[in-house]
């Protein structure tokens, strides 16, 4: 809280007790240990007590100051204070992506087949596991394509690309199992900072009448969005578009894309049987991705021994801080050569570098993000 009410300060024990004792009369002892001073001890440890409970209770009773920095701590009383006003903490959502079988031609997946990242012995990380949400058949040259989520939800199950390759579920035929792309999308139930901000965000803006804001407010209330854009008139007059990210700032996966379109418009026929007013058709997509590929020459600090893939991850993880600041940004809507730059040249081990390509051209040139667009990391190169 930012300032205690005057009625609730100098309210310790040693306060309140010398008050106390002062408005005993002067002719009485009050030293220490006393028949006074020893009945009105356990009074002033009460008082101090009672004290510390009602700032504690105008602590809970308010929204910013019930609400906690540790990522790991959820709050009761701010899920009381949202309730409120009809925001309920959003649950944690599976990762989800695409796993490719091989072997024996015509061989058939079924539904519900286990397969996993490996456990890490020296690290103790656990093995992480997924499964199939619907059945594949390998084609002639016996590779087969399927959609898998994670048995359980939470960030940890957004893993790299290759990762994936442990067959839980022995099925007759399969040889091998990899995910060529990283899964994403995957994450932890929703942190008080979150619901703080999208407690602010209906009390301060209020949505109505199927206006922008309250598309915005409705789509954030399904676990995993991370960003909304509402694209009116998407196809004329009577159609709204939203365009939706994960919590990753990249294009939403298709559970949730289908959680928001169940939600809000899951008729999509104008009859108003979701929250959207009868009369708009609303379409709910996920954002196109955008890739930026960055090459660049650099020259490596003497003083600091570095490696080149050390530097790449920098420059990765400051171009992706970058990109998600940005994602949805239509104030805004570049990416701008300038900003990558900067990223560079705030690399301490980078004494400097030449050469900066940003999709292939090296021309200073920013590039424009378009409507349901977000900009994300691709590959980054870097040489001497």
């Amino acid at each position: 809280m930012a300032d205690i009410p005057q009625y609730l300060q100098e309210q310790t024990e040693e306060e309140i007790m010398s008050r106390m004792l002062e408005r005993v009369p002067s002719d009485i002892d009050i030293s220490e240990g006393s028949f006074i001073w020893d009945a009105q001890a356990p009074v002033a440890f009460m008082l101090s007590e009672a004290a510390l409970w009602a700032q504690e209770l105008l602590r809970r009773g308010f929204a910013s100051t019930a609400a906690s920095d540790n990522p790991d701590f959820r709050s009761a009383d701010l899920d009381l204070r949202s309730a409120e006003h009809g925001i309920t903490r959003r649950d944690a959502v599976a990762s989800s992506g695409n796993v490719t079988f091989t072997g024996t031609p015509q061989t058939i997946v079924p539904v519900g087949t286990h397969v996993a990242t490996p456990a890490d012995d020296v690290s103790g990380e656990a093995s992480i596991e997924y499964e199939t949400t619907q059945s594949v058949v390998l084609d002639e040259g016996g590779k087969g394509t399927v959609a898998v989520r994670a048995v359980n939800t939470g960030r940890k199950g957004n893993v790299p690309a290759g990762v994936i390759h442990i067959m839980s579920t022995s099925v007759n035929g399969v040889a091998s199992v990899t995910n060529l792309e990283a899964t994403k999308s995957g994450t932890d139930m929703e942190t008080d900072q979150s619901l703080l901000e999208r407690f602010y965000a209906k009390v301060r803006s209020q949505g109505t009448s199927g206006n922008k804001a309250q598309y915005i407010q409705w789509a954030n209330e399904i676990a995993g969005v991370g960003g909304v854009e509402v694209v009116p008139l998407w196809k004329g007059p009577g159609t709204v578009a939203l365009y939706v990210l994960d919590m990753d700032k990249r294009a939403a996966s298709k559970d949730i894309v289908d959680a928001v379109q169940k939600y809000i418009d899951p008729s999509q026929d104008g009859q108003g049987e979701g929250l959207a007013p009868a009369g708009p058709v609303v379409t709910v997509k996920p954002a196109e991705e955008v890739k930026i590929n960055i090459a660049v020459k650099v020259q490596r600090t003497k003083e600091k021994p570095s490696t080149l893939e050390e530097i790449k991850k920098l420059i990765e993880d400051g171009v992706g801080a970058y990109l998600k600041q940005i994602a949805f940004f239509r104030k805004d809507p570049l990416v701008r050569y300038t900003r990558i730059a900067a990223v560079l040249l705030d690399i301490p081990i980078i004494v400097d570098y030449s050469g900066l390509a940003i999709n292939g051209s090296t021309e200073q040139q920013n590039i424009e993000i378009r409507s349901g667009q977000v900009a994300v990391l691709g590959t980054v190169s870097v040489s001497e």
